[in-house]
């Protein structure tokens, strides 16, 4: 057996292994580094760990540490209620607000479940106690987490940009935001307006506050509850209301959060220096102001995506080692047909993304696509645009973190009518999603 095939074929039992088992594929790549690295390739350690994602490694901890200083002091929730005031009585544009408010967090740097956890609760809430489609408002919050997920300051943003940087392909990280921005965007109208969501148009917030409700369900009028239980354990629905904006000042530790994030969003974007030192740096800042908001927020660093993302990334630098990313370059172009070698692309990344990490999907298909994009024979830009949307909108699936979230997060609604309607919505998001990837991004050559 040759050495490419063996790394493709120890890809996919890791992959296999961590669908069946609850291991982190990160734990399983890093192992997978060594015994591959050492056993067939003769490598040395160091030679193992050349592969290791330091840069992107300290942007994970510096985010993700950042933004779990700004959920303990308040400011997140701060964030969402001041948001949420400017809808302005009309709630036709709550689900419109909670597509804005999570497509910013991830937008300045926060990781897509990490927004989707925060704001997830708010936004069922508000669609149990406004009586909108919780399918809708659960998918809205996923969609946008991934319409910003890809900034050049984002988890997903670092990643894609890194691999194609060292790679020498030509692709502006601004085009590669806005396509993810734009795809997502377009997703959320449809299911705006299959979902009902224009009949929402003319609705205010007080005639539904002045009603004597007693059934709070989706748009439909399905699920129980009284609309004082709607919000469901921990007060997700009081949180959520829009008297709550008018809470006290904002305090020093928060204002001093908020210039924080928008400095990391400042120098990260319109002066280039690095996310990752940016971010810790004002976290460190942070703490030093407020050493209580920072109590226990290294524990809130999200350890178990820095490992996955880790040890995916030192995984593909062994399979560069061995050549895997050239040999199946070579093999997808002496296809003979750029369009479908990308459309196959779109959709492995698609499916295997529904169920397993869409990080982890991105850190090993871009990498194989790299040898093909480099003959030229589709654009580079739309392929790897079309791979981040396909590898990402599949998140909505109840077996993705985020669509597990929203799940997790449904209150006034049947569980298992729930269920049911999330696993038919991602059954056709898989199915058509990257296909219309392809089709949008890919087949035309507008990119």
């Amino acid at each position: 057996m040759t050495p490419q095939l063996l790394t493709i074929i120890v890809l996919a039992a890791m992959f296999v292994v961590a669908t069946v088992f609850p291991i982190n594929i990160g734990a399983l790549a890093f192992v997978a580094a060594f015994l591959v690295g050492t056993l067939a390739l003769s490598m040395a350690p160091e030679a193992i760990l050349g592969g290791f994602p330091a840069d992107l490694f300290l942007t994970l901890v510096g985010v993700t540490y950042l933004f779990a200083i700004a959920k303990n002091n308040g400011t997140v929730d701060l964030m969402v209620r001041a948001a949420t005031r400017l809808v302005g009585g009309r709630v036709v544009a709550i689900p419109w607000v909670m597509f804005g408010i999570t497509a910013l967090l991830t937008a300045v740097g926060a990781l897509s479940p990490a927004a989707v956890a925060i704001v997830a609760p708010i936004a069922l809430g508000f669609a149990v106690k406004y009586r909108i489609d919780p399918l809708m408002m659960g998918m809205m919050v996923v969609h946008g987490a991934q319409g910003g997920g890809f900034s050049p300051a984002s988890v997903y943003g670092v990643t894609v940009n890194t691999i194609v940087a060292d790679n020498g392909l030509a692709v502006h990280p601004v085009t590669l935001f806005l396509g993810s921005l734009a795809f997502n965007l377009a997703i959320a109208l449809l299911l705006f307006v299959s979902l009902g969501g224009h009949r929402l148009v003319g609705v205010r917030v007080e005639q539904i506050e002045n009603e004597p409700v007693t059934v709070a369900g989706g748009s439909g009028g399905k699920g129980g509850g009284t609309a004082v239980a709607a919000g469901g354990a921990g007060g997700e629905a009081g949180a959520a209301d829009p008297d709550a904006g008018r809470a006290p000042g904002i305090r020093l530790d928060q204002a001093a959060t908020l210039l924080g994030i928008l400095a990391l969003g400042v120098l990260a974007l319109g002066f280039g220096l690095n996310v990752g030192f940016v971010a810790i740096t004002v976290t460190v800042v942070l703490a030093l102001i407020s050493p209580k908001a920072q109590k226990n927020a290294v524990s809130q660093i999200s350890w178990p995506t820095v490992l996955l993302i880790t040890g995916m990334l030192t995984f593909v630098g062994v399979m560069e080692s061995a050549g895997t990313i050239e040999y199946v370059g070579l093999a997808a172009a002496g296809l003979g047909a750029g369009l479908l070698v990308a459309l196959l692309l779109c959709y492995i990344g698609g499916v295997v993304s529904a169920f397993a990490s869409s990080t982890a999907i991105l850190g090993a298909t871009i990498p194989l696509a790299v040898p093909f994009l480099l003959m030229g024979e589709v654009s580079a830009t739309g392929v790897i645009v079309a791979l981040a949307v396909s590898s990402t909108i599949v998140d909505v699936s109840p077996f993705s973190t985020n669509g597990a979230l929203v799940l997790a997060n449904a209150t006034g609604t049947d569980p298992e009518r729930f269920y049911r309607r999330i696993l038919v919505y991602s059954a056709i998001v898989v199915v058509l999603g990257p296909l219309a990837a392809w089709g949008v991004l890919v087949a035309p050559g507008l990119l």
